[in-house]
């Protein structure tokens, strides 16, 4: 049997189960964490004594113990450079997704930014469009995330205020190089329709030239009305409601009830 030194790498997070399943069993563990060779950073999960942990660690750990999961939603946004348009400070969310809920051990180990796993997908968890594989630490360890596209629809899926909008039309503004082609596909896929008809009410609303490339007709877009807002202004294109106060030239007669 190896070493844990020749199996486990820096930064990994382990549970008991893995080291288990890899010949370590409670008398070696014992020893292991006698010798300070092995540390415990919370109950049953295990690493390397080494640098402070990042939120990549334990987004990597939970992929290379069996977990599917990605980062989507405001946090890949902030990866991919959107959330320069807004003024945020502080610890970061980070906003992970995954068909099984995610251990409690995930959202307890001390680390600088706080994990959250999203209770709401607009894409079936099969679906593994949009999805792409970043590089991470010394290893290049893989960690994945939502390309824009996809992190927009993740985002708008979950607005439901005013501010929330506000703060998604922000984001927009960066958004003019978002690929037509990328963006018709994340559509047709999505499941959510809310998300699907403020997405596109924002693509209009800042006018990009991909817009005009989208076939609208292959998109589904569910009938009827969607309130996003109480006491806002219907859209009559997309039949949603939106803060009067980003609507010009709507009459009270619009407004929805």
């Amino acid at each position: 049997m190896k070493a844990i030194g020749q199996i486990l790498n820096e930064g990994v997070l382990v549970n008991r189960q893995w080291l288990n399943e890899n010949g370590f069993d409670r008398t070696a563990i014992d020893y292991y964490m006698r010798s300070k060779t092995l540390k415990a950073v919370c109950r049953g999960v295990y690493r390397k004594p080494g640098p402070t942990l990042k939120w990549q660690n334990v987004v990597y750990s939970l992929s290379s113990l069996g977990f599917s999961v990605h980062v989507g939603h405001m946090a890949a946004l902030q990866f991919h450079g959107f959330t320069h348009y807004l003024e945020l400070s502080g610890a970061k969310v980070i906003s992970i997704y995954c068909e099984k809920k995610l251990p409690r051990w995930t959202f307890q180990i001390e680390i600088k930014d706080k994990l959250q796993q999203v209770s709401r997908n607009p894409f079936s968890f099969d679906i593994t469009k949009g999805i792409e594989e970043v590089p991470f630490g010394t290893w290049d360890w893989p960690v994945r995330y939502s390309v824009p596209e996809r992190a927009f629809l993740e985002l708008l899926s979950t607005v439901d205020s005013p501010a929330g909008i506000q703060q998604a039309d922000t984001l927009f503004e960066g958004a003019a190089n978002l690929r037509p082609v990328i963006v018709q596909e994340m559509m047709e896929q999505c499941g959510q329709v809310k998300a699907k008809r403020l997405f596109l009410w924002l693509a209009r609303r800042h006018n990009f030239p991909w817009f005009k490339k989208l076939d609208i007709s292959k998109i589904d877009l569910g009938k009827g009305k969607r309130q996003i807002v109480r006491n806002g202004i219907l859209d009559k294109d997309y039949l949603i409601t939106i803060p009067k106060e980003m609507v010009n030239g709507q009459t009270a007669s619009q407004r929805f009830i």
